[in-house]
């Protein structure tokens, strides 16, 4: 990169716990990197630092996330619904709490109808790059994930991605395993495909970890067209993973 202008890049969902890490990654590397973030509220724009580099837009609403999206030359979409436990669940009493979605933010409408938004527009846009973070179990339609608030998470997640693989935009299709909220850089990084990692006990990974595999994967030429699951190893068990490129050197999957 030395010498060469830095990039654009636009983080969605920059208001989220991992979005948050990525757009803050990008901030502290200005040489490198003109960071924009895109939140859903003036509310969540101050609570990441009220910066003019964040927009604010609704995914679901294409025409108010174009002003985010023009002139910039990457895109890495971190939006996601979020299921929310029911009120009146009391933990102390066992059992397991029931989800529900709010109206209008279910899957469909934000994990399928705003990322397929944010792909369009970008690919109008002439974006050159687009890094979709998304999640491990979606190739089993029976996943427990999917009956949260009967919203078929995985199932509409799946869709945005392989909307995104047939786009013609070259991709990079990140599927974390269990998000941890720990320190990055300390684990063992492991690729998988087709789920094999959730039959391993590798199959978590810390949101910083999958902060900084987003932005490796805008600068590595093997990280492009592939998609693939991402598991750590227990922190102080294996090597810590500094070398990415030969870690998207053992991707083998372009889905």
């Amino acid at each position: 990169m030395a010498g060469s202008s830095p990039i654009t890049v636009l983080v969605t969902g920059a208001g989220g716990r991992t979005g948050k890490l990525v757009y803050n990654k990008l901030k502290e590397n200005p040489t490198q990197y003109v960071a924009r973030g895109l939140v859903r509220s003036e509310e969540s724009k101050q609570k990441i630092g009220g910066a003019d580099d964040i927009f604010v837009g609704d995914i679901r609403d294409a025409a108010s996330i174009v002003p985010a999206i023009q002139g910039i030359d990457t895109l890495i979409i971190l939006t996601s619904a979020v299921p929310l436990i029911k009120p009146g669940f009391d933990p102390t009493k066992g059992g397991r709490p029931e989800f529900y979605f709010d109206d209008g933010a279910y899957p469909e409408q934000v994990d399928w109808i705003g990322q397929k938004n944010q792909i369009d527009a970008a690919k109008s846009a002439g974006v050159k790059h687009i890094v979709l973070v998304g999640s491990m179990g979606g190739t089993n339609p029976n996943h427990p994930l999917n009956s949260l608030g009967n919203g078929n998470i995985l199932v509409w997640k799946r869709k945005a991605e392989q909307y995104l693989a047939d786009s013609g935009v070259p991709y990079t299709i990140i599927r974390a395993g269990g998000l941890l909220d720990k320190d990055g850089g300390l684990r063992e990084l492991l690729i998988g495909k087709d789920d094999d990692l959730l039959q391993t006990d590798t199959r978590s990974i810390p949101r910083a970890d999958v902060a900084e595999v987003a932005i490796q994967a805008l600068n590595i030429e093997e990280a492009k067209l592939k998609a693939f699951d991402l598991g750590s190893k227990a922190e102080g068990t294996g090597t810590p993973t500094k070398d990415f490129k030969s870690l998207f050197s053992q991707i083998t999957s372009s889905f």
